[in-house]
């Protein structure tokens, strides 16, 4: 009988451990993140359950029409105006914070997680489609917790008690069904109850089979507002984003990409300044997801956005009276395109995005040229951040209709760029030769609207650009290839992407039948590029033996910033007050200490300018 108990009391503390230990792990990964396991070896985060009374919509405010929005069923009626009389209002769900800033697990904080051993076939599988670590993300809650990295003032800001209502248009082609399913729960818990009137997500022709049924069964299950359209064919971007729009029922159209999260208390910050004026259109900053880990970090602390003479977006420095205010919405002359605010009314007195650009490209110069010369303001708002993944690689075939971006750029040119598009064509002179399609609906808008010629554009908005990106660009300072004098070898980039290194090989005038791409400019923008690409030797960190890496050229120095000393042959790098050297043996490139002794720091490049490195 003894034995017996004994025996059962041993069962039952056994059996308490075992309870302890259950309890132990829920309190670890359940009780905020909510893991369901998938089966295949790795978790799928499930979204909070929002409490459905609380969803309620707040009722559009009635506005001048000179001042803002116009409620949709009061549009052909006179309204009141909203001013400052009505109070502003601190909207930020401070217990939230409060809550996430305790919040503890994979990719909490904005944190990078890195896989557990033994999942590299799943991870490369996902890779392969998504063009990021899809596999990590569903490691990570879609509710995860993001660092709060506004400037400080940004927590003590004030915005109208009243403002429009939104509708969030998110269009998607084959987006992993996490990350997507994160921008909506990112979009929901962080915007005050009753600004959100709907998140649209636009099915543009997916695949995918998770993204049929089983989303729609899941959005049923957890939202009451999230609603998904599908497109019966594939659409490309500029015209799923119109599907949604048509759809939309908000005083306020809001676009983002599928694989966001918004950040803190981002929903006021936009609605303001439409609030005030309805032909403001506003962009938050673009924060960045790492693609390899989903750690969140700052991009910068804001630029204005430009563009160069084959239009690639580029970035221009703040103003003076920018930087005085910090917490304040700054001009930009152009947008990034791919998340912005923008009233419903406005948009479609602009007449939306023009239906004859295709797939995507154009679309945010379209836009932006027809916002300011059309009588529009564009701000940035420094309080209202995003994270944005930019993939690593684009996973999607091409559409196979020819060079669509081309055509898109031709027609935006011709429509809006007036004797400007000579400076586009002279750099990209086959352009000429696309064919850009019925241009009469564009130019009659154009005409409707008694917009303002570009050179106004240029002058009043984008007036600083000519300095930092030339329609007549200077002379290079040097270029042809770029020789270590001490190995004999020549730098080959190889034709590599973002944020990678890259090496010494031999010389392609010296192996007959090699090849590799090692043509190089130091450009009047004073960095170091492939003569056919526009990404630039960019060091980071001032250690000894710093990698150079390539990074896309942003023409602000900095990090890109090297000058050219004919003498030494010295590649001097101002910022970490280092010279470029290398290993032969390894043929690795580097920084180090300048040494006027060292060979290896010794560089020639095949055509020099003189006069121009003269007057650096």
């Amino acid at each position: 009988m003894r034995r017996s108990t004994r025996r059962l009391l041993k069962l039952v503390g056994w059996g308490a451990a075992l309870l302890l230990c259950a309890s132990l792990l829920v309190k670890m990964f359940g009780a905020h993140q909510g893991l369901d396991y998938v089966p295949g070896g790795a978790f799928m985060p499930r979204a909070p359950h929002f409490d459905r009374q609380q969803q309620g919509h707040q009722k559009a405010v009635h506005v001048d029409k000179k001042t803002a929005f116009v409620h949709p069923e009061k549009k052909d009626t006179e309204s009141e105006v909203v001013t400052t009389n009505d109070g502003k209002k601190d909207w930020h769900d401070r217990e939230l914070m409060y809550r996430e800033s305790k919040a503890q697990g994979p990719g909490e904080q904005g944190a990078a997680f890195y896989l557990p051993p033994g999942m590299e076939d799943k991870k490369d599988a996902l890779y392969k489609v998504n063009g990021f670590n899809a596999l990590v993300s569903d490691f990570i809650a879609l509710n995860r917790s993001l660092p709060d990295i506004r400037h400080p003032g940004c927590q003590k800001k004030r915005y109208l008690s009243k403002l429009p209502v939104a509708s969030v248009v998110v269009p998607f082609h084959n987006e992993h069904r996490s990350t997507l399913m994160r921008t909506a729960t990112s979009v929901l818990n962080r915007s005050p109850p009753g600004l959100i009137k709907e998140v649209i997500l636009v099915d543009d022709f997916s695949s995918k089979e998770q993204l049929k049924k089983p989303l729609e069964d899941y959005i049923a299950q957890h939202f009451t507002n999230v609603h998904v359209i599908r497109a019966k064919r594939r659409e490309g971007l500029i015209r799923a984003r119109l599907l949604g729009a048509r759809q939309a029922t908000g005083d306020v159209i809001i676009f983002l990409d599928s694989h966001t999260e918004a950040n803190t208390n981002w929903l006021p910050p936009l609605l303001e300044p439409i609030a005030m004026d309805y032909r403001t259109v506003v962009c938050p900053f673009i924060d960045v997801v790492d693609f390899e880990t989903f750690a969140y970090r700052a991009q910068d602390e804001g630029a204005r956005g430009s563009f160069d003479w084959e239009l690639y977006y580029k970035r221009l420095p703040l103003l003076p009276e920018d930087l005085r205010h910090p917490t304040e919405p700054f001009r930009s002359p152009v947008m990034a395109g791919g998340l912005f605010a923008i009233s419903r009314k406005y948009f479609w007195e602009l007449g939306g995005y023009d239906e004859g650009l295709d797939v995507w490209g154009g679309e945010q110069y379209e836009l932006s040229f027809k916002i300011w010369q059309c009588g529009g303001t564009m701000v940035d708002a420094p309080c209202s951040r995003i994270g944005h993944i930019y993939r690593k690689f684009a996973p999607f075939p091409n559409p196979g209709i020819g060079d669509f971006v081309g055509r898109n750029y031709r027609r935006v040119a011709e429509v809006w760029m007036d004797e400007y598009k000579e400076f586009l064509y002279n750099r990209r002179p086959h352009y000429r030769n696309l064919d850009p399609g019925d241009l009469s609906k564009q130019k009659a808008l154009r005409e409707r609207l008694k917009c303002k010629s570009f050179k106004w554009f240029m002058t009043n908005i984008a007036f600083d650009q000519p300095k930092k990106y030339p329609p007549v660009e200077p002379p290079d300072y040097a270029s042809g290839e770029l020789r270590n004098v001490g190995g004999n070898l020549c730098v080959d980039t190889q034709y590599k992407g973002q944020n990678e290194r890259f090496t010494l090989e031999p010389c392609i005038k010296d192996v007959r039948g090699r090849s590799g791409e090692q043509q190089f400019v130091l450009t009047w923008h004073k960095d170091i590029r492939p003569s056919k690409r526009s990404v630039c030797f960019d060091v980071s960190t001032s250690e000894k033996r710093a990698p150079v890496v390539l990074w896309s050229c942003h023409g602000m120095h900095g990090n890109q910033l090297f000058k050219y000393d004919t003498a030494s042959k010295h590649l001097f790098h101002p910022i970490t007050a280092n010279c470029m050297d290398c290993d032969v043996e390894r043929r690795e490139i580097f920084m180090n200490p300048c040494d006027d002794n060292s060979p290896t720091q010794k560089w020639t490049f095949e055509s020099v300018n003189e006069t121009a490195l003269a007057a650096w």
